[in-house]
């Protein structure tokens, strides 16, 4: 694994070698100790996984706040996604930045979300799913978000959303509640 810091402070997009034969592949998604010799939090305690049907599904602005911050491990094992990282953190050089990657199954790329930083990804191929790793469990009192196309985040998307969900289309904007 290889991880290469991103433009969002602590963030970090993680390439993974990936060994193909001709029965297919086998890879790590993640490591503890690849995790902590780069100073990211490897102890993930809940795992999720998504399912997207059809490209242009929008899944995001999507964060936990304390007291259940979470780090996130985000890896697309079919498929191909456009994922952000947004930066929330008041006190950080880089609040309301974003940065991206593509990830997909071909390129083995993960992406390492902070806490404070919002998570969001749009698909770029139908039938893409992601796995998730995270540093908390999901608690509902906690759960925040923000509308995926707010001006104050300029996010340049490659492709118009065509499936968002009800939920995530009502996420305020930013300077309608404090993150």
């Amino acid at each position: 694994m290889t991880f290469e810091k991103m433009p969002v402070d602590g963030c970090c997009l993680i390439k993974r070698n990936i060994p193909w034969d001709d029965r297919g592949c086998f890879s790590r998604l993640a490591d503890i100790e690849e995790f902590k010799a780069n100073g990211l939090n490897g102890r993930f305690v809940q795992i999720s996984a998504s399912k997207n049907y059809r490209k242009g599904t929008l899944r995001g602005m999507h964060m936990q706040a304390e007291p259940s911050a979470e780090e996130k491990l985000v890896c697309c094992v079919d498929g191909e996604v456009y994922d952000v990282c947004l930066d929330l953190r008041k006190d950080s050089p880089t609040y309301l930045k974003y940065c991206s990657a593509v990830l997909s199954e071909e390129n083995g790329q993960a992406f390492y979300i902070p806490k404070g930083c919002a998570h969001g990804f749009v698909s770029l191929k139908d039938n893409s799913q992601l796995i998730y790793f995270m540093t908390s469990a999901y608690d509902p009192m906690s759960e925040r978000g923000y509308r995926w196309n707010d001006p104050a985040f300029s996010i340049e998307w490659p492709v118009h959303p065509a499936v968002i969900s009800e939920k995530d289309s009502k996420w305020p904007m930013i300077g309608d509640r404090d993150s």
